[in-house]
């Protein structure tokens, strides 16, 4: 499956600004935030739900090989309009669930009026005010997962 989906909801300037905005926000927490979007569900994943989708792709992306258990996947199923929020063990033991699910619901009301971009950074912002609450830098914190945008087959 090709990738130049993404060049339908995102330029290549608005990947270069969510990664830049994944960045800026791992300089204020030790989490580690990964951006997954996915075009469509292949035919063999039809019956799969979007979280059993992210799953997969929160052990491929190795986020739950994080030093400290703190890092989080959002996922994004762009063409259904659907998106998945998995967080480690690390940040589910002080964040509820109901609240990576807020963000969440936050995404989908951006992209039904196309705000792709602005969707996905202000969800990046949302998850990073959290995240730095609970999990703030640390002397010596090092980027354990890289910034860019993945973009799922």
């Amino acid at each position: 499956m090709s990738k130049k989906f993404i060049y339908k909801y995102l330029s290549e300037e608005n990947l270069k600004s969510i990664s830049a905005k994944i960045g800026e926000i791992e300089k204020i927490t030790s989490g580690e935030l990964v951006i997954t979007i996915k075009e469509k569900r292949s035919w063999s994943e039809k019956s799969k739900s979007a979280r059993e989708l992210a799953e997969k792709e929160f052990i491929s992306a190795n986020i739950n090989k994080t030093k400290d258990a703190t890092g989080i996947l959002i996922f994004i199923i762009i063409k259904a309009r659907e998106f998945c929020i998995l967080a480690d063990k690390g940040i589910n033991e002080k964040v509820q669930q109901s609240i990576w699910d807020d963000i969440a619901e936050d995404i989908k009301n951006n992209f039904k009026n196309e705000e792709y971009c602005n969707g996905i950074i202000k969800g990046i912002e949302l998850a990073g005010k959290i995240l730095s609450q609970h999990f703030p830098i640390k002397p010596g914190d090092v980027n354990e997962l890289p910034n860019e945008v993945r973009i799922a087959d």
